[in-house]
């Protein structure tokens, strides 16, 4: 994965409907959502829903299958794995990595 790749992930990720759209999608499993169904569990206008849709897929993050008219949207789980490994590659110096329990990356200003 080139570092244009990584960018363009991490950057779909980082606005708040685009990453909770993903972890749903990565919640539901395989199968995924019908975009009617992620609009509803959301609460999110079908014009906007579309645009965010568009940028995880464009970043490879989801993939979309059609069902008769229906649109099912789920999470690229492939495509997952690879950044998480970029993300975690040379941890914690070679040692085994033990997180933090009581360690928050968001102090609510998030």
């Amino acid at each position: 994965m080139t570092t244009c790749a990584r960018i363009l992930i991490l950057a779909a990720l980082a606005q708040d409907t685009r990453l909770a759209i993903y972890r749903l999608l990565v919640q539901q499993g395989a199968e995924g959502l019908a975009v009617g169904q992620i609009g509803e569990r959301l609460a999110v206008a079908n014009a906007t829903l579309s645009f965010h849709l568009k940028e995880l897929s464009h970043a490879g993050l989801i993939l979309s299958r059609q069902e008769g008219r229906f649109i099912y949207y789920s999470a690229n789980y492939e495509q997952m794995n690879v950044l998480l490994g970029f993300l975690t590659e040379n941890c914690c110096r070679g040692e085994a990595c033990t997180p933090a329990n009581n360690v928050s990356p968001c102090d609510g200003a998030c």
